[in-house]
């Protein structure tokens, strides 16, 4: 993974928020000459997502860090595996634990989900979109561990695709309306997407050439419906209330696309632990 300058910030905070002027506690017992072993243990399966991002943190605090991963980002991975060992001074290595730990559990707790409907998913057409539903400032990687899951990426943001949602559709007037306004100015090669609950929306949004019709918390019966309406037409996605449970009958449907934010914003992390020792 390659880091750009936001995600750089965004460590250099989480590392700023944590320790702060100093580790106090181990600044006060652990001497610096005292060298450690760190090992990265999972304690559950999953799917690992973030190596990369726990190198970086590492290396930002104590060039003198190193690590050596036993798996790569995307493998799957089950409880007692050992993915990385971490080399260094035992002071560093117990003060960027919870830092390091925060990011690749969060990280691997959001490929895990994603993998999970992406299973539930095999077999038909349709895709796993994640959304803006992310943890503030963690969106990139939160969307990057959604694609190691397997998922794909929706808009990454407000200004990289147009989506007309309903209080858009109400302060226009209508969906006819608010499509035309987009379309005399849209940003060329950008996707319009209208978000739509019932058979009548959906027949008014094919009529405006949309590129990709949302069906809002719509039923399994109503969704078979809006895709033969929509028959080829454009795009089609499922959004609101999908689950585990009931993603595979949503994508029999018919529909291109599922929207899941559950799996960036009720991520459950997963368990990975760091086992430091000292090196003698």
């Amino acid at each position: 993974m390659k880091l750009n300058d936001q995600t750089k910030k965004l460590i250099s905070l989480a590392l700023s928020e944590d320790i702060g002027k100093r580790d106090i506690t181990t600044c006060l017992i652990v001497d610096n000459k005292l060298k450690g072993i760190a090992a990265l243990e999972v304690k559950s399966k999953g799917i690992i997502c973030g190596i990369d991002i726990a190198k970086y943190i590492c290396r930002s605090f104590d060039t003198k860090i190193k690590i050596k991963n036993f798996v790569k980002d995307g493998d799957s991975v089950t409880a007692g595996k050992k993915v990385a060992e971490i080399y260094g001074g035992y002071a560093s290595l117990l003060t960027i634990e919870r830092t390091l730990l925060n990011f690749i559990q969060r990280m691997s707790g959001i490929a895990t989900a994603s993998r999970e409907f992406v299973k539930k998913l095999s077999g038909t057409k349709t895709v796993l979109l994640d959304t803006r539903k992310t943890a503030p400032g963690h969106r990139l990687l939160d969307k990057y561990a959604v694609k190691i899951g397997g998922g794909t990426n929706h808009r990454t943001g407000l200004f990289d695709m147009i989506l007309i949602k309903e209080n858009h559709i109400a302060a226009a007037g209508s969906i006819n309306k608010a499509v035309k306004k987009v379309l005399t100015v849209k940003s060329r090669g950008m996707k319009v997407e209208v978000e739509t609950t019932n058979l009548e929306e959906v027949k008014e949004a094919i009529s405006c050439g949309a590129d990709i019709i949302m069906l809002d918390n719509m039923n399994l019966a109503e969704m078979k419906k809006a895709v033969k309406l929509i028959n080829g037409k454009c795009k089609v996605k499922a959004s609101g209330g999908i689950t585990l449970s009931n993603a595979r009958k949503i994508a029999l449907t018919g529909v291109d696309f599922i929207s899941v934010g559950a799996v960036t914003h009720s991520v459950k992390a997963l368990d990975i632990a760091m086992y430091i020792k000292l090196k003698t």
